[in-house]
């Protein structure tokens, strides 16, 4: 029998070999349960003999797996080893063998300012914090600033002075990562601006701070230096340009005003030429005047008449002489009302009626009246411009003055390192799962 049989049943070796029945000392078999070998036991048993005292059926074989064997390394392993080593590994220790022995030291210099203007300083801080909504000129200021000194313009400008290029450009090439090449160009050099300076600008305070680094402490200050220097000369620069400007306005509104002067001066004096004339308005006065006196004259000559007509007959010669006298006056009353709204100077008018005289001559005197209060407030702001300009309104306020480090803080050569074997760990575990995935679909 083989090995399968003997472990798929072992009751089927035991039924054969079963027990036989016991037998009494003289050989003979042993009574069952009703005391006689052919007792009800044994007839119960003789009865269905194939149900109980029968042979039992062999069960089916039963097929049973090899036992596994130890694992061994097969070549995607080792392929998955060789990728880790080449992926992760060797890089991570590329990375910090250059950080600690090729990467040069850099030092940081930091400096801090704020643009503050004299005439709104006392209304922003009785604002306090609501300025910041409010804006105004020393918040465009700033930004202003802030845009200046990441340009092209102040890298031009500080490359002039400390000679960028060559400070930024000695470790190269040992420390090729964070050196400058020595042959950059003014767009590389602009480029290589952004990761040697830092700004930090609050829009609401108008505070800016400024940081630089560098290969030494000299170099770095010196970078914060110019920075801070730029900045004050682009906010003196602001202020001259403010104060010509508002003294060019001024002076164009004074020149503006005093031509308006002259013009309504030279009408003026025009129409008094024209009609002879200085004040129509004192003219027609002495006119009223004379008909007064006429009026008060036919009052006058009408009662004389009166009286003589009531004591002398009507042949008297002085009756006559009164009725003269009273038809001159009424003559000439007549002739001094038609001079007021005629134009025929031979009633003694001067050609013009004085209806429109006085209108056109009061439309002079109201374009005098206001070239004259334009030219004193031309003067006025002109006088208020020449004294805003007499100070300076605008300057930078410096609350952190560029500082020397003593030790370097840069480059980071742990967090560098660890965020260096952090992604490249990420970036060989996505690999490994991206062939696994296709491994399997495959």
């Amino acid at each position: 029998m083989n090995d399968k049989t003997s472990l798929a049943d072992p009751s089927a070796d035991a039924a054969p070999s079963a027990a036989p029945l016991r037998r009494d000392k003289g050989g003979g078999p042993v009574a069952g349960k009703g005391g006689k070998p052919g007792g009800p036991a044994g007839r119960k048993g003789g009865k269905n003999p194939g149900k109980r005292g029968g042979p039992a059926a062999t069960p089916a074989p039963v097929t049973v797996q090899p036992i596994a064997q130890p694992a061994r390394m097969k070549t995607r392993h080792w392929g998955l080893v060789v990728s880790f080593l080449l992926m992760v590994l060797a890089p991570f220790l590329a990375t910090v063998f250059y950080l600690w022995t090729q990467a040069s030291d850099q030092y940081m210099s930091t400096t801090g300012f704020t643009v503050r203007s004299q005439e709104s300083g006392g209304a922003t801080e009785l604002l306090g914090g609501l300025a910041q909504f409010a804006g105004g000129t020393v918040a465009s200021d700033s930004d202003i600033l802030y845009e200046f000194i990441q340009s092209q313009e102040m890298v031009e400008v500080v490359d002039g002075e400390i000679d960028l290029r060559a400070q930024y450009s000695r470790p190269w090439p040992r420390d090729w990562a964070f050196a400058l090449w020595p042959d950059a160009t003014l767009e590389d050099l602009v480029w290589y601006w952004q990761r040697i300076v830092g700004i930090s600008y609050d829009a609401g305070t108008g505070l800016i701070e400024v940081q630089a680094m560098g290969f030494d402490a000299e170099t770095a200050r010196a970078v914060t230096s110019a920075i801070l220097r730029e900045s004050q000369d682009r906010i003196n620069a602001l202020n001259t340009q403010a104060r010509e400007d508002a003294m060019r306005y001024a002076r164009a509104d004074l020149d503006a005003a005093i031509s308006r002067l002259k013009d309504a001066r030279e009408a003026l004096t025009r129409f008094r030429t024209r009609t002879k004339i200085v004040d129509p308005e004192a003219d027609i006065q002495g006119r009223m005047g004379v008909m007064n006196n006429l009026q008060q004259q036919l009052a006058e000559a009408l009662i004389e008449y009166d009286l003589l007509r009531g004591t002398t007959s009507d042949t008297d010669p002085r009756l006559t002489k009164a009725q003269q006298r009273i038809d001159v006056i009424r003559d000439r009353i007549r002739i001094e009302r038609q001079t007021f709204a005629s134009d025929n100077t031979d009633t003694g008018a001067v050609g013009e009626d004085y209806p429109s005289l006085i209108a056109e001559f009061e439309s002079l005197t109201v374009d005098l009246q206001y070239a004259e209060e334009t030219y004193r407030a031309a003067l006025t702001a002109l006088s208020v411009a020449r004294d805003d300009a007499a100070r300076q309104s605008r300057y930078l306020a410096t609350y952190i003055k560029p500082t020397l480090a003593e030790e370097s803080e840069y480059p980071k050569r742990w967090i560098l390192a660890g965020l260096a074997g952090l992604f490249l760990l990420l970036i060989w575990s996505i690999c490994a799962l991206i062939y696994y995935s296709i491994r399997d679909r495959s």
